[in-house]
């Protein structure tokens, strides 16, 4: 497997772990209703089995994230962790019926587009190396 299509991959199942995770934590939340800081409401959580999947795609997650490091360049690789906010986004309106603005989406694609220059730049910057 070439080098791009390795990062190529491995981002696209670190995004999916991430979304996974956020969007398992809204589903516990959601289904825990009400929120209130005492133990009833922790118990609830805890037997939502929403948590668990987020534990289990923050874990899935951490292990992709590190497997990228060994390969990735660190600017890219961290601009790129960050676009599960994009993902939790568009997931967000099927799932629970929210809505998304113009300014939303227009958000969405500068995320998108400087995660894209970083990119660009690693690749065409001259690598120095000690």
């Amino acid at each position: 497997m070439s080098l791009k299509k390795f990062y190529l991959l491995g981002f696209v199942v670190l995004i999916a772990f991430d979304t996974f995770s956020q969007v398992c934590f809204k589903m516990a939340a959601t289904h825990a209703d009400p929120f209130m800081i005492d133990m009833a409401w922790v118990l609830r959580v805890l037997g939502e089995v929403w948590v668990y999947g987020a534990i289990v795609g923050y874990i899935g997650a951490f292990l992709t994230w590190m497997t990228l490091l060994r390969h990735a360049p660190v600017g890219p690789a961290f601009a790129a962790s960050h676009l599960e906010v994009v993902g939790v986004m568009i997931i967000s309106v099927p799932l629970f019926g929210e809505s998304l603005s113009a300014w939303q989406m227009f958000g969405a694609a500068l995320v998108v587009a400087g995660v894209i220059c970083l990119a660009v730049g690693e690749t065409s910057a001259p690598h120095v190396h000690p």
